[in-house]
């Protein structure tokens, strides 16, 4: 079954990120509904592992290494960390015991309407830290590809890439 057809609720939030509600992941992102995220950047010996996101919503933009939600299995909501191992390990081949300790860095909130669908990305958003050793290979499903690119021209503003970030990249740079 195709991952994104699969019914899943996000943990919907108020500002101070407490949960408030429960909602289908794509009411959620038609209506625009303040709910929790999080983005993953590894790092791969001295360069941040970028993907070249397939998604139905912002697709092919440049992401970290990967973006997505908690969900409810039945009725408890996955953890961060749960749900960030899960992700690593669906778009990536990553298991837990390949990355180095997980760290929060901090959250952002934002807005962005999504210029080629009806959905929107409301959310507050975790970026979530690690280290691999060995360099994974994206699954097709997910990802058109990635890129390797160091710390330095990652947060250099100049650089061309910075015009296809999804639009949460910019706002988590600042934490890295």
């Amino acid at each position: 079954m195709d991952y994104y057809s699969l019914k899943q609720d996000l943990a919907l939030v108020d500002k101070q990120n407490n949960v408030i509600g429960r909602m289908d992941k794509w009411e959620a992102h038609e209506k625009g509904i303040l709910h929790r995220a999080f983005t993953v950047a590894l790092i791969y010996q001295d360069s941040f592992l970028l993907q070249h996101r397939k998604h139905p919503v912002f697709d092919g933009v440049y992401d970290l290494t990967c973006s997505s939600h908690p969900v409810y299995v039945g009725n408890k909501l996955q953890t961060i960390e749960e749900a960030v191992l899960a992700t690593l390990l669906r778009e990536w081949g990553i298991r837990s015991s390949s990355t180095s300790k997980l760290r929060d860095l901090g959250s952002v909130y934002y807005q962005a309407k999504d210029p080629r669908s009806k959905y929107q990305e409301h959310e507050i958003c975790h970026l979530i830290q690690g280290k691999i050793t060995h360099l994974p290979a994206s699954n097709s499903d997910f990802a058109y590809g990635f890129s390797l690119l160091n710390r330095k021209n990652l947060l250099d503003k100049k650089q061309p890439i910075r015009k296809a970030f999804a639009p949460w990249v910019p706002l988590l740079l600042d934490f890295l």
